[in-house]
């Protein structure tokens, strides 16, 4: 008696079944995961906002000076629960990163925190914008972010129509 075998065939539709049920759940994964980006964004603009408001009530109700990116304002460190020095927590996104902004912009003062996406001073080479369609017109001034108070926008020298996109809005 001989011992039967998969045929080429056999062997072929598995695999090819195999790869379809792998793409659906690597597309259901990049979605779960640019989700999970844009909750922990949330949640953290919030913690943020809160230390800002800590600030302002331990500094005669005035908020901390401009910050470069990816540098925490002076003295804001002390009201971000495990964070010290200058440093901020790191963006939800990877290669993102926070930056306080307080603007004066046609005599309106505006507040907000931004995760930025590009480096100052970088090209749009170096951005690393999220994949969420949401992002698909983003550019290098582009941002996600919290607004406090005043005309929020992407970027300072930005119309507020620039692509961004605001959290709390």
């Amino acid at each position: 008696m001989r011992a039967r075998g998969f045929t080429l065939v056999e062997l072929l539709v598995t695999i090819s079944i195999i790869s379809v049920l792998g793409a659906i759940v690597l597309t259901s994964l990049n979605s779960a995961k640019d989700s999970a980006y844009y909750g922990r964004a949330k949640l953290e603009f919030r913690n943020i906002a809160t230390a800002l408001e800590l600030y302002k009530d331990s500094n005669g109700g005035q908020y901390p000076a401009d910050a470069a990116r990816d540098v925490a304002p002076t003295g804001l460190s002390q009201y971000i629960a495990g964070y010290s020095g200058s440093d901020w927590p790191k963006g939800p996104w990877p290669g993102s990163f926070y930056d306080w902004d307080n603007w004066t912009i046609s005599g309106e003062k505006v507040y907000q925190i931004s995760i930025r996406f590009c480096p100052a001073g970088g090209n749009l080479s170096t951005c690393r914008f999220p994949k969420a369609s949401w992002a698909s017109s983003f550019d290098i001034d582009s941002s996600v972010y919290y607004c406090i108070s005043g005309s929020c926008r992407a970027h300072e020298s930005q119309p507020v129509t620039y692509p961004g996109l605001c959290v709390n809005c």
